[in-house]
């Protein structure tokens, strides 16, 4: 009985040793290499996972860095240019220059400019009413005030307005992460260039119809007449689809074309007040 126990226990030891002895080489032979300076990257990055940079999640930012030959075309809009700078610095590389954005809404469709001619009386998603009916105003293209948007927003950077019932945000919070700009089922918020002061000059409207029915949709909508894009000097307006877009990176806040638009849909934003005419006249005498 004492020699079937020990041969017993005799063939299971070298079983267990055969089998480690393959599982050690079947691991050498299979082993993933990963560079320990993914994990110093990702030590630096914020770790919001919130999908801005192009990647599921900070991790897979760290990897495709340590892999890239350059950080052209990589970039975590929530760390910015510094958390960018470190990472070059642990990788030996030189940081891409990426200019800072911020969300904007292309719509100033309040009640007050936007007149209601039905209610929607269903789940208050704009993704769900967008695909049911055309909105319960007469443009089309406008903000249906629903917010997916601010519920897509993992930085408490835009809310939804009870007046205007159009989202508001917020320049300090953004981080350009583009969840709203996903999220917005009419693709009417874009990530814009930052401007120092958080100045901007844009054509709140996305109304693709002809002037007449877009200013009747809206008293604030672009109408397409394109005399913006005539007094602009710096070639930053074009006019596609009778609506007018200006290009952040051409603009030179001369504020020239928000002047010139009769219905006010371009909008300047964190700017100082305009002159009277009288102040003018004024200093042009002196």
């Amino acid at each position: 009985m004492s020699s079937t126990v020990l041969i017993t226990i005799i063939s299971l030891s070298l079983l267990a040793f055969i089998s480690a002895v393959i599982l050690y080489f079947v691991a050498q032979k299979f082993k993933v290499y990963e560079d320990p300076r993914i994990d110093e990257v990702q030590a630096i990055l914020p770790a919001a996972n919130c999908g801005g940079c192009g990647f599921a999640g900070c991790r897979n930012l760290a990897e495709a860095l340590v892999k890239a030959d350059t950080f052209e075309g990589l970039n975590c809009p929530v760390g910015g240019a510094p958390v960018m700078a470190e990472a070059a610095r642990i990788l030996g590389k030189t940081p891409a220059v990426v200019d800072p954005t911020v969300a904007v809404l292309l719509c100033n469709g309040s009640p007050d400019n936007r007149e209601r001619t039905s209610h929607y009386d269903g789940a208050m998603e704009c993704r769900i009413s967008n695909s049911l009916y055309a909105g319960n105003t007469g443009c089309s293209y406008g903000c249906l005030g629903y917010g997916d948007c601010e519920r897509s927003c993992k930085f408490d950077a835009l809310h939804i307005d009870p007046l205007t019932l159009l989202p508001v945000i917020s320049d300090e919070k953004c981080v350009a992460c583009g969840a709203c700009v996903k999220a917005c089922p009419l693709h009417i918020i874009e990530l814009r260039k930052k401007a120092k002061k958080d100045r901007k000059i844009y054509v709140a409207c996305s109304n693709c119809d002809k002037g007449g029915p877009a200013r009747r949709a809206c008293k604030v909508a672009c109408i397409g007449c394109g005399k913006c894009v005539k007094v602009c000097a710096f070639d930053a307006i074009t006019l596609k689809d009778n609506l007018a877009y200006i290009d952040a990176k051409k603009c030179t806040f001369c504020r020239k074309c928000v002047v010139e638009c009769p219905t006010n849909a371009i909008l300047e934003i964190n700017f100082p007040p305009r002159k009277e005419k009288a102040e003018v006249a004024a200093e042009n005498v002196n």
